[in-house]
């Protein structure tokens, strides 16, 4: 039984329980869910791991892929839709297993009734992601849904990359005395595509960070080839991020809000709809644990590019056997930084 399981309250009722939008929100329920229903019925080794993306040989060499399903609300928001966002979501995936990536699919499930000028518009951006990331679309697939059953689109995406000979990043491989880096701000994705759904005015517009960050993953690898844990904090934020690197690597995490980045206007609309952004999405930003000794060579790589100009040192991987996520605060206490429960942001990715 893993240890998230060990900590949950009850387990999921198989028989007469129903999906919850809490279960796909990046939190406990959803860890739960992955753990009790999907891990016992299509184990795997490659999937107990839990990470971003499947190792599997090819040849001479080490390959990775992963897929993911976007089905944001509404297609459209300040700094990228829902095209942009599906291909820059799946590269991440791939980088943040040190990997370059290669290819990319692409599904879509398309609503009755969505506007062609609208469908265009999100191929459109998604061939320009494709082609400033470098990563091509080679294959894909349409399905057409009746009226109201798809809300406009849903996209699923599927990369593949090759691993650099050498690097082997995964979730279980932070060891007390690690150093926690975090590539730059929080929180802006969430904001902008919760304040455009509910259409709130901002004195300032707050943009999704949307970006491939494969390019910045290779040059960190290039300077730590032992990086020992990469992660995009997308559904579930930060926060959620680093309980489940905690708990995949069996430590705990001391990280410090002082040290957090966030911007004025970020921190503003949290307050204003009574979000944490420490449970907010990002899909620009990622986590990087590596050995403290690599930690200012690493820095200085992430700092040097535009995607991770404001990269911090936020804190550092304990020992822990309960795996807890602690937090030293602005005003000198602490608080325990926990899984994300229910359904705080739903349908931003």
């Amino acid at each position: 039984m893993s240890e998230l399981l060990r900590r949950s309250a009850s387990r999921l009722d198989l028989r007469h329980g129903r999906v919850e939008m809490a279960h796909g929100s990046g939190g406990r329920a959803m860890a739960q869910l992955v753990d009790e229903l999907f891990l016992r019925h299509l184990d795997d080794p490659r999937l107990r791991a839990r990470d971003d993306s499947a190792r599997f040989a090819v040849g001479a060499g080490t390959m990775v892929m992963s897929t993911d399903s976007h089905v944001v609300s509404p297609l459209f928001f300040p700094g990228g839709d829902i095209g942009a966002l599906a291909v820059n979501g799946t590269i991440n995936d791939i980088a943040m297993s040190g990997a370059r990536p290669l290819h990319l699919a692409a599904g879509f499930v398309l609503e009755e009734g969505l506007a062609l000028a609208d469908l265009e518009r999100i191929v459109a951006s998604m061939a320009r992601a494709s082609r400033a990331a470098g990563v091509p679309v080679i294959a894909g697939d349409t399905k057409v849904v009746e009226r109201g059953k798809a809300d406009g689109v849903f996209i699923t995406t599927t990369g593949v990359g090759m691993v650099p000979p050498g690097v082997r990043i995964c979730g279980d491989r932070a060891r007390p005395g690690d150093a926690v880096l975090l590539s730059g701000s929080i929180g802006e994705h969430g904001i902008a595509v919760m304040s455009t759904r509910e259409s709130l005015g901002f004195e300032t517009e707050i943009r999704s960070d949307s970006a491939a960050l494969h390019e910045l993953v290779a040059a960190m690898v290039a300077v730590a080839p032992d990086i020992h844990c990469l992660r995009d904090p997308t559904r579930g934020g930060l926060a959620t991020t680093l309980n489940e690197l905690a708990c995949q690597s069996g430590v705990g995490i001391r990280i410090r809000e002082r040290d957090i980045a966030l911007r004025d206007d970020v921190a503003a609309a949290c307050e204003l709809l009574g979000f944490d952004p420490l449970y907010v999405a990002n899909e620009g930003k990622l986590v990087c644990i590596c050995d403290a000794s690599d930690a200012a060579r690493v820095l200085d790589v992430m700092r040097a590019s535009p995607l991770g100009i404001d990269a911090t040192c936020i804190g550092a991987v304990v020992a822990d056997p309960d795996c807890f996520v602690h937090m030293e605060t602005a005003f000198g206490g602490a608080r325990v930084v926990d899984w994300l429960a229910g359904d705080q942001l739903p349908r931003i990715c």
